[in-house]
């Protein structure tokens, strides 16, 4: 039943984004004049289709992993001569360049409308505030110290770790100085400070930003207090539930989460007597932790059980109120903000400042659609926005096959006067068409070692 929820979410949420995309390209192009025959969510057999009163079909097709808008096009077929006015083809290249544009464009406005959503709808998060600081490390040459919050870095405000996390993702792999700006809780006072940095964290799988700096931000403790169980886990087959307390361990005392969390881990395949509490009863059971591999390859105990979160102080909170004009600006900055990231991550990953085992496929996407929306309405909208927003800008890369190939193509057309010869094209596309294949083989190469 998960797997197939998985399934749904994923298929609904490309959907979403196709259509959105898809019709970007369809709206310009009716504008232009151009006659559109299809317009297709999916690829292969069509399974449900219809007709509007000028022609065009609309389908449902078997393959939902794209989709596409079929325009009148001589170089797909003849064209009869009272229709060769509504030919894409004979359309002006600054029309054409406005069609193909559309799609990507149309991705981009779905992010500004959905963080515009989200900012009307408020906003909250938690105080950057530092809890502890590694000796040696990049915060302590700093001289950042425990009870600091991190007001800024490289200029650009921090007010909440989602803020924070955003600007040190854009230091991954680089080499020069990272900047702080950081206060004390019951001052005003602005304390600032640099150190120098050398391809941070560019070898990282899956780099620890926080780590990487040296710090620990503060949370309260987090006691053994169950959220969420697996199905089909050693836990789900005793019968423990979230909100579960655990009490003893082999008769130990478990006052934090992270207490059993290493009790486990050292123990895999070994039984452990486990007493917890539920709802002021005390049960009893024994529990034995599978046995799977850990990061470096040496096995460890996993019981199938996540943590319930505590709750933040009050004063370690923020909300953000904005009104309509003042969340649409900030919308857009945020959509042009991960558009110049998406960039910028894309050149350090060719250049090898960002390892290739970053590139995420289909399936990282869906589990990461599932863990956002389990998590609420906001978190999937936001998750939607950012996936809109890489399927924009990756269009617009200037590779055969994308729209940005086309845009390049039409882009030198317009500056030369004359079209790029078609042989000259379809060696472009066969090389474009090489280079996604590739890409997509690496992501999901990379989808599949992470399971």
């Amino acid at each position: 039943m998960e797997l197939l929820y998985t399934i749904l979410l994923t298929l609904g949420t490309l959907a979403i984004l196709v259509a959105i995309h898809e019709f970007g390209h369809f709206w310009v192009a009716r504008r232009c004049g151009v006659k559109v025959l299809r317009f297709s969510i999916g690829f292969g057999t069509r399974l449900y289709s219809w007709h509007d009163a000028k022609g065009t079909e609309y389908s449902l097709s078997a393959i939902p992993l794209g989709g596409y808008v079929k325009m009148l096009d001589e170089r797909e077929g003849e064209v009869p001569a009272e229709e060769l006015h509504s030919a894409f083809n004979r359309k002006p290249v600054l029309q054409r360049i406005a069609v193909v544009s559309a799609g990507p464009l149309a991705n981009l406005l779905l992010a500004v409308v959905a963080y515009w959503f989200l900012y009307m709808a408020g906003e909250s998060g938690y105080v950057p505030l530092i809890s502890d600081v590694e000796p040696d490390s990049v915060a302590a040459v700093a001289g950042l110290e425990p009870g600091q919050e991190i007001v800024a870095v490289d200029g650009g405000d921090t007010p909440t770790w989602q803020a924070l996390n955003f600007r040190l993702l854009d230091r991954i792999g680089d080499t020069g100085t990272i900047r702080f700006a950081v206060k004390y809780p019951d001052s005003d006072v602005i304390y600032e400070s640099e150190a120098a940095i050398n391809q941070w964290l560019s070898e990282q799988e899956q780099p620890d930003l926080y780590g990487g700096l040296g710090i620990e931000l503060f949370t309260p403790p987090f006691p053994p207090v169950v959220g969420e169980v697996v199905a089909g886990s050693p836990a789900d087959a005793i019968g423990m539930q979230p909100g579960d307390t655990v009490l003893l361990a082999d008769g130990l005392t478990m006052d934090l989460w992270m207490d059993w969390v290493e009790y486990v881990r050292a123990r895999p395949g070994q039984a452990i007597d486990l007493e917890f509490r539920r709802d002021g009863d005390i049960l009893q059971a024994v529990l034995v932790p599978e046995g799977v591999a850990g990061e470096d390859g040496e096995e460890i105990g996993r019981v199938g059980i996540a943590v319930a979160m505590p709750d933040m102080p009050p004063e370690l909170q923020r909300q953000f109120a904005r009104g309509p004009l003042e969340a649409l600006g900030a919308s857009v900055v945020r959509t042009w903000d991960l558009s110049v990231f998406t960039l910028k991550s894309i050149k350090k990953m060719l250049t090898g400042l960002i390892s290739p085992k970053n590139l995420s496929g289909p399936i990282t996407i869906a589990k990461v659609a599932t863990a956002s929306a389990k998590s609420g309405l906001e978190s999937y909208i936001s998750f939607l926005a950012l996936l809109s927003v890489s399927l924009g800008v990756l269009n617009l890369l200037p590779i055969p096959v994308l729209d940005g190939g086309h845009l390049l193509f039409y882009t030198i057309e317009l500056l030369a006067g004359r079209p790029v010869p078609e042989k000259i094209q379809a060696m472009g596309y066969q090389l474009g068409l090489f280079m996604v294949l590739g890409i997509m083989v690496l992501a999901l190469y990379n989808d599949f070692t992470r399971l």
